[in-house]
């Protein structure tokens, strides 16, 4: 089937009838786990014996671009919903920087982008879905039937309360291309100030504002971009190429994209950390083949050293210090973003970072309680630092922690976590998870939270 082709609902009911069918096999004790092909986690977790045919359930069932609302599958990436909705000039409220990430998992994980301070988190644009539960049940969850509870406990559970299988969700218009303003700030406070004008205005100096991001290259060096829809016409800038987005933020003053490009202006170069594979290396730039500059590609590679450890060995033998993973995405109230990046800058020898706006749309979220109408910014950094003598693996992710903690944020829970379970209860909407828990997976099949994202199991 052609990419971005509605896959229709017979089709769908198929793909259900297989997933539970798949399910059922799986005998009791047994770790139950999606059998996807791709991940866009950061913790190593053991090994499933058995995976969850979910082969079925990776497009887009319609689209209705009258009511501007889509039906899209559970493992449908976001680079096929995006291919289904933009000939209708439509295209999700929020859509995640990287191309595989799958609605499914930016809900039960979430996610976040440059319209985020207007439209909250992907969960937030979600109407109803169906979702196959601990107790093999396939039950339709909406935030006003007898499974409210379940809808707002799904975000943030990670897959431990259950498997979206169909999502109906809102969609937004979108111009054919996107105007950028690329704004430089020498200080954090007063980039953080225009911030918190756009979040309550929506514009800056006499513009309307559609998107807003940042990178911080060091304190006294950061970027503000804001963007607007336009279908004006005009040349637009190609990052796919020997170009790389986010260093043109140190070059240009504007910049123009395809909506297309826009969207995926993250992807190409996994934000920055494409350098760490050489590829922003000219002569292998030139040799590396575009379809293989995704971020699913450098995902892949990170894998594979995760399980073999084949650069981590070679650095020990050139005597290089052991380095600690420091992959994280946090959420700070606006009012602390600047203390919390000085900490950073000082702490923590690791940049550029991203920043990305947030305030929730209406309603707080148990699982990843922020207060609803608070203006936040997810800051996002993306490497590893050396392991200095004496230190343990995972010192630098306590200490962003407990300073995230401290300063009233929150973190994602997509990589490493060192909580222990009182204090990750208390973060994380323990007792709504248990009565969600205990009501639809009474036998706890599915791994439960903390041992999921704690235990990595």
């Amino acid at each position: 089937m052609e990419r971005g082709q509605p896959v229709g609902w017979a089709a769908h009911r198929r793909a259900v009838d297989a997933l539970r069918a798949s399910y059922a096999a799986i005998p009791p004790g047994d770790t139950v786990r999606l059998a996807k092909k791709t991940s866009n986690l950061f913790r190593p977790r053991a090994d499933a014996r058995h995976g969850l045919d979910v082969s079925g359930l990776g497009g887009v069932i319609e689209v209705d671009a009258a009511g501007r609302t889509a039906e899209v599958q559970g493992m449908c990436t976001y680079e096929d919903l995006v291919d289904a909705t933009l000939p209708h000039g439509l295209m999700p409220l929020v859509v995640p920087q990287l191309r595989t990430i799958t609605l499914g998992g930016a809900v039960t994980g979430l996610g976040i982008e440059a319209t985020s301070f207007r439209h909250g988190l992907p969960h937030e644009s979600v109407l109803e879905l169906d979702i196959l539960t601990g107790t093999g049940e396939l039950l339709t969850v909406r935030p006003d039937n007898e499974h409210a509870e379940l809808f707002s406990a799904f975000p943030n559970s990670l897959g431990s309360l259950g498997y979206a299988t169909r999502l109906r969700i809102e969609l937004m218009p979108i111009a054919a291309g996107v105007s950028l303003a690329n704004l430089r700030f020498d200080d954090l406070d007063e980039l953080l100030e225009v911030v918190g004008e756009v979040m309550k205005t929506g514009a800056y100096d006499g513009r309307h504002v559609d998107v807003m991001d940042g990178v911080v290259f060091r304190p006294g060096e950061a970027y503000l971009v804001l963007g607007t829809f336009t279908d004006e016409p005009g040349a637009t800038s190609d990052y796919t190429g020997q170009a790389i987005y986010y260093q043109s933020l140190r070059t240009k003053a504007t910049d123009r994209l395809s909506a297309y490009d826009y969207l995926w202006r993250w992807d190409t170069d996994w934000f920055w950390c494409s350098a760490a594979f050489g590829a922003q290396v000219p002569a292998v730039r030139r040799v590396w083949p575009r379809r293989y500059r995704r971020s699913d590609v450098y995902h892949r590679i990170v894998r594979f050293e995760n399980r073999y450890g084949v650069a981590a060995r070679v650095g020990r033998w050139r005597g290089q210090p052991d380095s600690e993973r420091v992959v994280q995405d946090v959420e700070l109230p606006l009012e602390r973003t600047a203390e919390f990046l000085r900490w950073f800058a000082r702490e923590v020898p690791m940049a550029p970072i991203w920043l990305c706006p947030l305030r929730l749309r209406e309603h707080e979220w148990p699982l990843y309680p922020m207060h609803a109408g608070e203006a936040y910014v997810n800051v996002g950094f993306w490497g590893t630092v050396p392991i200095e003598p004496g230190a343990a693996d995972g010192d630098v992710n306590r200490a962003i922690e407990a300073k995230v903690f401290e300063l009233g944020g929150h973190k994602s829970l997509y990589s490493d976590a060192y909580y222990d379970r009182e204090t990750f209860d208390r973060l994380y909407g323990g007792p709504a998870y248990r009565a969600a828990k205990d009501r639809y997976d009474p036998g706890h099949r599915l791994t439960d939270l903390y041992d999921k994202v704690v235990g990595r199991k």
